[in-house]
């Protein structure tokens, strides 16, 4: 069995050391915080100030693909987290009378619950296993290596070094995030760098959270999903214990964005959506300020090239591998993926070339194409958002529809997403489709292509034949007026 050294104990470290433990593994995990998380949700979500993962704050959901590997892999934390007043809801529980069920439906259930419900989760089974170390408050600082085996076998990892020491282990896990060390000390041990890519979506996201009023356990069923027009959207994010975020989303090029942290000027622009004017006329009770988050993109950085690994004794996971925007909520999902990948081969002579290289492999035949689907997606609001800026920022004297008219129909690909999209929320078997690409349970180039799905879809834009996307919420000159406010 392995000894196997963390970089990071957030949730990616956090999983990959208990799933390791759990075959059999022993971990450290090496964390810079020096405070764990507790079961005081409230205390923990919204008041401890944690710079290095400025997502913590942000709303979560967990896909199906994350709970079904927590239900069969970690049972002690799905049932944790149920325990600490996480919710499931079924993808198809939109309808009001859910459609027959089908062989893949169980895979459609998605865990509402703040992210400090996880890690709390997860904090409690790591602090009862045996076979792992906690050291909070002892971060890396550098890495030990030594020559490869063999010829032109480059450098291996073999442990760790702290300010309270050096540690060796059989493999080390980078999963300190898209901002740790890893990289910086790898070039000084001489290592050559891997590949990288970087898109920016051009996305801003701003959230409040709030709590439903006593004796209100649920919100409205309906509306929960994202909407939006040509140059902003809002989303509903229920979580645990009545409490639940309303997130506002536009380009980062927008004139408009700074207004939104004013939570007066927050609130009046999230009640002109669907969602937010839903959830908000509920009489909850805010929690916190508005929450900014910019400056978002989408990384991958594989420790290979096309030489093959640059190292071996150390494979990423998480963020550190993957770093995908919060727009279709896959982060946490990937990141347990790889988790249990570490977790099932660590055996297999971790420290070796050959181990770094199947790791490298698995991760771009089973994560890049997540990773490639998120990059378009990204890609393609971003786009409209921006576009929807430049035309209409000039136009705020006129309605929101002739505008919104010139951006979504530029190519007709964009408006059949759309339409896919906005077609599900009527057609329960167009829904199931998009919930098995939501979910990660099977490739949008599968489940979008199939030839009834297709059909549907075309059905429903011949019945509206004036349909265009994006016309929930406000026009443009009623959004100024709300953001000038």
């Amino acid at each position: 069995m392995a000894h196997v050294l963390l970089i990071g104990g957030g949730v990616a470290g956090a999983a990959t050391a208990l799933l390791l433990a759990r075959q059999g593994h022993t971990a450290e995990v090496f964390e810079n915080d020096p405070r764990a998380p507790g079961t005081a949700l409230d205390r923990d979500s919204f008041g401890w100030r944690r710079p290095a993962v400025p997502q913590a704050a942000q709303p979560h959901v967990l896909l199906g693909a994350a709970r079904t590997l927590l239900r069969t892999e970690l049972p002690d934390v799905h049932a944790e987290m149920l325990r600490l007043g996480a919710r499931e809801r079924h993808e198809l529980d939109w309808f009001d009378v859910r459609p027959p069920a089908r062989p893949g439906d169980e895979d459609l259930v998605m865990i509402e619950a703040r992210r400090i419900v996880l890690e709390s989760a997860l904090a409690t089974a790591l602090r009862a296993e045996p076979g792992v170390v906690l050291r909070h408050g002892e971060p890396v600082t550098g890495l030990m290596t030594a020559a490869g085996a063999g010829a032109g076998s480059g450098i291996r990892v073999t442990g760790v070094s702290t300010r309270g020491g050096a540690y060796g282990g059989d493999l080390v896990v980078d999963a300190a995030g898209r901002r740790g060390g890893v990289a910086r000390w790898l070039a000084a041990a001489g290592c050559r760098p891997g590949t990288a890519e970087r898109h920016r979506t051009g996305l801003a996201y701003f959230c409040r959270w709030y709590r439903l009023p006593p004796g209100m356990e649920e919100g409205p069923r309906r509306p929960w999903t994202v909407t939006g027009g040509g140059f902003a959207g809002c989303a509903v994010f229920p979580a645990d214990n009545r409490v639940f975020a309303v997130t506002l989303f536009l380009h980062t090029s927008d004139p408009t964005r700074s207004a939104l942290r004013d939570p007066g000027v927050f609130e009046a622009a999230a009640r002109a959506f669907p969602p937010g004017g839903a959830w908000l006329g509920l009489g909850a009770e805010p929690l916190t300020g508005v929450l900014a988050t910019a400056s978002l993109d989408n990384r991958w950085h594989a420790l290979a090239d096309e030489r093959g690994p640059v190292v071996s004794g150390l494979v990423p996971v998480g963020d550190a591998l993957t770093h995908t925007n919060p727009t279709l909520g896959q982060g946490t999902s990937l990141a347990l993926w790889a988790a249990r990948r570490v977790a099932r081969t660590a055996h297999q002579d971790p420290g070796s070339a050959r181990f770094a290289a199947g790791y490298h492999d698995w991760a771009v035949w089973t994560l890049k194409p997540w990773f490639d689907y998120q990059v378009v997606a990204d890609a393609a609001i971003g786009e409209r958002f921006s576009t929807g800026v430049a035309g209409l920022a000039g136009a705020a004297g006129r309605t929101g529809g002739a505008g919104r008219t010139g951006a979504a129909r530029r190519t007709g690909t964009a408006r059949g997403v759309a339409a896919l999209f906005e077609c599900a929320l009527d057609d329960p078997e167009v829904m199931r489709a998009r919930a098995r690409v939501r979910h990660l349970a099977e490739p949008p180039g599968t489940a979008y292509a199939d030839p009834g799905i297709r059909a549907r879809v075309a059905r429903w834009l011949a019945a509206r034949p004036d349909w265009v996307p994006g016309g929930t919420g406000p026009d443009r000159a009623q959004w100024e007026k709300l953001t000038a406010a």
